[in-house]
């Protein structure tokens, strides 16, 4: 592992909004819809989650944290997606080994604060990179 892998991912990566802005171009408001969205979903996902997470259920843990990870990954959301990566990692690890009903609770403690505060950097970070006076 190098210095680079210990260095936190970027809030949100702006090669992700550009390639999206690049790929939309027949829409010029990409941003107010798509990461709009994601912005307004978001809580939901991350409530979605600590249920999963805190009632012992595997299955609806795995599905939260995939749609987290993936919705995140696809508006750049890159510390947030990483997060939902180690989150997934250790549901994926622990969950064969261990009773889920007291792993996924040590799991949620572990986890959802620094989701949770990332989770509102990045909306923050996202309102501004997409707000109509925004270069980008």
């Amino acid at each position: 592992m190098s210095a680079a892998d210990d260095a936190p991912r970027p809030l949100v990566d702006q090669s992700v909004l550009d390639r999206l802005r690049e790929e939309l171009e027949e829409d010029e408001g990409y941003c107010k819809v798509f990461v709009g969205n994601f912005i307004e979903y978001l809580p939901h996902r991350i409530g979605r989650l600590r249920l999963a997470l805190t009632t012992g259920d595997l299955e609806g843990s795995v599905d939260a944290v995939l749609s987290l990870k993936t919705s995140s990954q696809m508006v750049g959301a890159e510390r947030l997606a990483s997060l939902a990566m180690d989150l997934e990692g250790e549901l994926r690890r622990e969950a064969r080994h261990s009773d889920v009903a007291v792993v996924l609770p040590q799991l949620a403690a572990a986890f959802l604060r620094p989701i949770n505060q990332c989770s509102r950097q990045t909306m923050h970070r996202l309102q501004s990179q997409c707000s109509p006076g925004a270069r980008r």
